[in-house]
């Protein structure tokens, strides 16, 4: 892959390079790669000596850089599936039976994204680049974007958006890590980072400016970008003034937390009991 990377690195540069042979052949390669899940746009460095790098994540940009890059050599071709006809440069990805994927019908997977052994898909959509771990679901009309990461035994609920990051190449994908539930219709976008266990409830909207309060202590906490592991998230809003008055602006309010003691399925289940979250 050295020897790819520093092609790749050098196209993205001077697009000309686009023309070469070579260039193209180390662009199809990656993309093959992050197909069949050995390349990773990020991914969690585990460095268990070193407790302020431990859990991490490490955004490989050149993987990236490697997708924008494919979109411009790639070649606009007519897709039939059955009584259906699509018109795109990237394929559909294949074999699903093999990789051990359930793919419920209208349900659509492009290639260059990853599904591990045991993904569910309802009818939704996965997008290049992005990656979705073992026993999750993408339930019915969730999407997954560009190069987001999705950890094992995740729900990502009916309606989920899940939005892509492609540039700047260096900048984090979405994440999720495992064992999260994301309730019905909630949108993450732009980066946000839902760690280990979280749980969002129905409608909540995380950009990297929403604010996330926590309100269970006796002062607010507020974070941004980033939801802390094992939260229980709802919606919530916030007065803020403008010129022509005080008007509510939405927010995200973490309410309480799942008891890592408790199995995950209970413990999600007691969660939205105890805290009346809306799923």
């Amino acid at each position: 892959m050295t020897a790819f990377r520093s092609l790749i690195e050098a196209a993205f540069e001077d697009r000309s390079m686009l023309k070469d042979k070579n260039v193209q052949e180390a662009i199809m390669a990656v993309i093959e790669q992050l197909d069949q899940g050995r390349l990773r746009v990020a991914e969690q460095i585990s460095t268990p000596k070193n407790p302020e790098t431990d859990g991490k994540w490490q955004v490989n940009d050149w993987v990236k850089k490697a997708v924008i890059l494919y979109f411009p050599i790639a070649k606009m071709e007519t897709i039939e599936v059955g009584p259906f006809e699509f018109h795109d440069k990237i394929p559909l990805k294949k074999n699903f039976a093999q990789q051990g994927v359930r793919v419920v019908p209208q349900a659509l997977a492009r290639y260059g994204s990853f599904l591990e052994e045991g993904v569910i898909l309802m009818p939704s959509y996965v997008n290049i680049g992005a990656y979705v771990g073992s026993g999750s679901m993408v339930d019915t009309w969730a999407t997954v974007g560009s190069c987001a990461q999705i950890g094992q035994n995740v729900h990502l609920s009916g309606g989920v958006g899940i939005g892509g990051v492609l540039e700047p190449p260096q900048a984090a994908p979405t994440i999720i890590e495992d064992n999260a539930f994301i309730g019905s219709r909630c949108i993450v976008v732009e980066g946000v980072h839902i760690e280990r266990e979280a749980v969002l409830g129905a409608n909540v909207v995380l950009t990297q400016t929403t604010r996330i309060i926590d309100v269970t202590g006796p002062e607010p906490v507020t974070y941004r970008g980033r939801v802390p592991a094992r939260s229980v998230v709802i919606p919530g809003s916030y007065t803020k003034s403008f010129p022509a008055g005080d008007y509510q602006v939405p927010c995200a309010l973490i309410i309480g937390q799942r008891k890592a003691s408790t199995d995950k399925k209970t413990s999600l289940n007691s969660a939205l009991r105890e805290y009346n979250v809306a799923v």
